[in-house]
């Protein structure tokens, strides 16, 4: 499926059938991967059939079952925005072809990550990957009007942009954004407080961008 159809279906996903990610599809998200990673100046790396880091209770605690495969979302200082919009990018191609996900912050072994952290990098986080048991459930949404501002009418690829990104996941269904359309097409966004809000950002301005199409707005 395409990106724009992925984004609309996917839903974070938590329990996973017994059933280890397809030689294909291991291929393709590690393309994928090498292609994200080179853009972005980020280190993100696909873990198979490692079953540690979702074996604790932290793991029961978030209700995640038969979770052996994750991609580690490793960077810099101070990237969460970056971690957030690339790490989505991974995040929807992995649903175009057929494999579930959820962003998982807390409820995993950090200790037991399968992954080497460099001395001048973070572990932000982690994207569980799989086979989901179901498709999981669409999140609850505030009303567009309260996550953006505009002048006079609404534009139509502005409201289609906004729809796209009502669909981010975000910490806690938090929904912590907002978005401010200027003139001459220009777009201001900005993370509010709550955690992990500078990170989800970055994951709604990746939904807002596929949401937009082929308008050509500007971030300021």
């Amino acid at each position: 499926m395409d990106l724009i159809t992925a984004m609309y279906q996917r839903n974070s996903v938590r329990r996973y059938k017994d059933e280890p990610l397809r030689r294909e599809d291991i291929e393709s998200i590690n393309s994928e991967i090498l292609k994200v990673n080179a853009e972005s100046g980020l280190r993100f790396v696909l873990v198979t059939d490692e079953p540690a880091a979702f074996s604790g209770k932290m793991a029961s605690y978030g209700h995640f079952s038969g979770c052996t495969d994750y991609i580690v979302c490793v960077g810099e200082k101070h990237r969460d925005e970056d971690v957030g919009y690339f790490g989505e990018k991974l995040a929807l191609f992995c649903q175009s072809i057929g494999v579930n996900s959820c962003w998982v912050a807390l409820t995993y072994s950090k200790n037991k990550v399968k992954t080497e952290i460099h001395k001048n990098e973070k572990l932000y986080i982690v994207i569980s990957l799989g086979y989901g048991i179901h498709q999981g459930r669409p999140h609850k949404n505030k009303p567009l009007e309260e996550l953006c501002s505009f002048k006079d009418e609404m534009p139509l690829w502005f409201e289609n942009a906004m729809k796209g990104a009502l669909t981010a996941p975000t910490a806690m269904n938090q929904q912590k954004f907002y978005f401010e359309l200027l003139d001459n097409d220009k777009v201001k966004a900005k993370s509010l407080l709550g955690p992990y809000s500078k990170m989800d950002l970055g994951i709604v301005k990746y939904h807002f961008e596929l949401g937009a199409g082929e308008t050509d707005f500007e971030w300021v």
